[in-house]
């Protein structure tokens, strides 16, 4: 029988070892990673309703480093900044989803307490990924001071976890609508059989 090796490198999801709420703790191992001469790469987001453009997207962040750490915005962060009803996916499970994804090496949970570009500050990355849906290179001014290289990708999928939940909610609604219109064609079917009944 293999030993399993629980360690955040290891085969498995290893949740324990590879989630990080404490920046000490997380910056130990950055440390020790940089210390190994290991490109450490960065990004972070929601990561609501995972998606295949979030697979692509870290896909291609973990081919720019050899160590690849995914912040998550905290559900208290995604309510102040998407609105009351997100996320849909608590911030345990979307942590967890991230722990199975071949390509992310470590995770952190960014509080809604920490002030605006404290994680990457914090951890100083060799590279950092930012997306273009949510950044434009103005707002990345200033980072380079922390960062080695400041890469912002485009979408990697035409679709967003905003859109999906738009077409979740739409979908009953046409589907009422439609029911609706047939009701309605068959009372005035009836109706007008009553009429031409009555001639």
């Amino acid at each position: 029988m293999t030993k399993k090796n629980y360690d955040m490198f290891g085969s498995g999801s290893n949740f324990k070892e590879r989630v990080f709420h404490d920046y000490d703790q997380l910056l130990e191992k950055v440390a020790s990673c940089k210390k190994e001469g290991l490109k450490v790469v960065l990004t972070s987001g929601t990561f609501d309703l995972f998606h295949i453009g979030h697979s692509r997207y870290l896909e291609r962040a973990k081919e720019c480093g050899d160590v690849l750490i995914v912040g998550v915005d905290s559900d208290k962060k995604v309510s102040k900044n998407k609105g009351p009803h997100r996320p849909i996916v608590d911030e345990n499970e979307r942590m967890e989803i991230l722990c199975h994804c071949r390509h992310v090496d470590m995770v952190f949970l960014k509080k809604n307490s920490d002030s605006k570009w404290h994680f990457i500050k914090a951890v100083q990355p060799d590279v950092l990924i930012a997306t273009q849906r949510v950044y434009e290179e103005k707002d990345l001014i200033g980072l380079d001071n922390y960062c080695g290289e400041i890469i912002v990708l485009k979408s990697q999928a035409i679709t967003s976890t905003t859109a999906k939940i738009r077409r979740i909610l739409i979908s009953p609604v046409e589907e009422v609508k439609e029911r609706l219109e047939k009701a309605i064609n068959d009372v005035y079917v009836f109706l007008d059989s009553l009429t031409k009944g009555g001639e």
